[in-house]
């Protein structure tokens, strides 16, 4: 039990930091450029991967397939978090996000060549729910054109879930480690975001200490530890519980939004959050249970004889 609670509550605490970054990364581009912060943010990852690789002395440095594998997430994962950082300095943190979330039910969507076959009609009908509570939040104040930020956090929804796939794909001929494999892309990333990001007057060193501090936590906190946090943790419990903690990411950036951004919920972004949170833990529930489904078939297929 100590254990199970202990797993659970860093799985909580990956969720809680995630679900801050956005407010985060909205204040940091309040002072320095979106180029500057991504930047800067992958350069700390990728100096604080590097390193704990380079310290791990029995293990083996990069593998072929891991970098193979890193390069071209490294690009994908750059062009999400270009995406969300683009998108979140024109919409509010708690919108940047419940948008984010619809993540969980594209992914399905877009990885169908895992041999699980066609999903149910119920995940569909989740997926509308979900489509239904985007426009409701980019309606929060009246029927008007959808506002940049949130077409932003939608694309970056719709390449989150194209990498998360492409990450199933990639991984699953090789063993691959994901202290590795991270490395291999916030390298990457940095190199991407070099050119960009010295076009621009704006320097790290222009920046306050607060701004410093966002810094570094956007890539301490909401990169190297969560992703490295989320892995050892779902390796000791079930990818049901995993994904039930860490799918309260959206509320955590909702509470952040309000309790330390200033921002506030009309009627519209309260439904509209309230059903993006309902039509994505439904859409993991039946994509959940339909893949528990084709498992048992395929391990116990049906040996009822049938009639000459």
């Amino acid at each position: 039990m100590p254990q199970t609670r202990r797993v659970d509550a860093v799985l909580l605490l990956v969720a809680i930091v995630w679900g801050s970054s956005y407010l985060a990364a909205k204040s940091a581009t309040s002072v320095l450029p979106v180029l500057t912060v991504l930047f800067v943010r992958y350069v700390i990852s990728a100096l604080v991967c590097t390193v704990l690789v380079v310290s791990r002395r029995a293990s083996r440095r990069w593998t072929r397939e891991e970098i193979r594998a890193g390069m071209p997430l490294g690009v994908t994962q750059a062009a999400v978090l270009a995406l969300e950082t683009y998108g979140v300095t024109h919409t509010s943190a708690a919108n940047a996000g419940l948008i984010i979330s619809l993540t969980i039910v594209l992914t399905p969507l877009l990885d169908r060549a895992d041999g699980f076959g066609r999903l149910p009609p119920a995940f569909f009908a989740a997926a509308g729910v979900c489509v239904l509570a985007v426009g409701l939040l980019m309606a929060d104040t009246g029927l008007h054109a959808p506002r940049i930020g949130d077409l932003l956090m939608l694309a970056a929804a719709v390449v989150r879930a194209g990498h998360v796939a492409l990450v199933g794909r990639l991984t699953a001929r090789h063993a691959v480690r994901p202290l590795h494999l991270t490395a291999v892309q916030t390298v990457v990333g940095s190199v991407l975001f070099l050119v960009p990001a010295s076009a621009h007057s704006g320097v790290p060193a222009h920046g306050d200490a607060a701004t410093w501090g966002r810094l570094v936590y956007l890539a301490l906190f909401c990169s190297v530890f969560a992703f490295l946090a989320q892995t050892w943790a779902v390796q000791r419990t079930s990818a049901s519980r995993a994904s039930l903690l860490l799918g309260t990411e959206p509320i955590w950036a909702v509470a952040t939004g309000i309790g330390f951004g200033g921002e506030r919920l009309t009627v519209l972004t309260t439904l509209g959050a309230t059903l993006m949170v309902a039509g994505t833990y439904w859409g993991q529930a039946v994509e959940r249970a339909h893949r528990a489904t084709v498992k048992k078939e395929i391990v116990c297929p049906d040996t009822t004889p049938t009639a000459v």
